[in-house]
């Protein structure tokens, strides 16, 4: 990658980082996924002793690396969201449980210039966490999540992610062909709970770790 790019989105992420902080979240850069890994690790994760963590579906979460960690960790028990071999009302009851542990990551569909965080979900429960339930959320974020504004931010979501999504989970919408939302009413519609998270309340309850790579979708 052309170090022009690198520059860029390390100024960039800065600004952003700045702005979520004046938004009462904590929040850090990270040049790298392995970065991240380190920091959430070492640097977030000590200070909460340990309990329950789990997460929602999350690409970056799975480049950064940090989930082995956690099944390996004597202080921390697992609900595992993903787990194979569930079926979907085992799916269902992980994720109401999820909701109640001390610590839960997710990613972001984007991320505004002025620290506004911006998700959409199929079912809710990546959503429902970040705004209430667990005692920590932490938030691992790509520079290539980083939009303008709001308008911006849920046109990527609407336009890009989502129809990408879609084509990744094989799920039966409309926008797998047209490669753009055409408000779909099918029953494999992702696109049904907006949040819009413009402070963390309690302050510094949610942590965003910005990453100076593209990742996710």
């Amino acid at each position: 990658m052309d170090e022009s790019v690198t520059t860029y989105g390390r100024i960039k992420l800065d600004k952003v980082r700045k702005a979520l902080e004046e938004n009462r979240f904590e929040a850090y850069v990270a040049e790298s996924t392995d970065e991240a890994g380190k920091l959430v690790l070492k640097t977030i994760i000590p200070s909460l002793g340990g309990g329950v963590v789990s997460w929602g579906g999350s690409l970056t979460l799975n480049e950064c690396g940090i989930k082995k960690w956690f099944f390996e960790s004597r202080d921390w028990d697992v609900i595992d969201t993903g787990e194979k071999g569930l079926d979907a009302a085992g799916k269902l009851e992980y994720r109401r449980q999820a909701l109640l542990s001390d610590l839960y990551f997710l990613g972001a569909n984007a991320v505004t210039e002025d620290g506004v965080l911006v998700n959409l979900d199929m079912i809710g429960n990546r959503v429902a966490a970040l705004t209430f339930g667990p005692k920590k959320v932490v938030v691992l974020v790509g520079r290539n999540k980083i939009c303008a504004d709001l308008f911006s931010a849920m046109e990527r979501v609407k336009e890009y992610a989502s129809p990408a999504n879609c084509m990744r989970l094989n799920m039966k919408t409309p926008c797998i062909k047209s490669a753009s939302c055409l408000e779909c009413s099918t029953d494999d519609r992702i696109c049904n709970y907006w949040t819009i998270t413009e402070k963390s309340f309690p302050p510094r309850r949610t942590t965003v770790v910005l990453i100076n790579e593209d990742l996710g979708l």
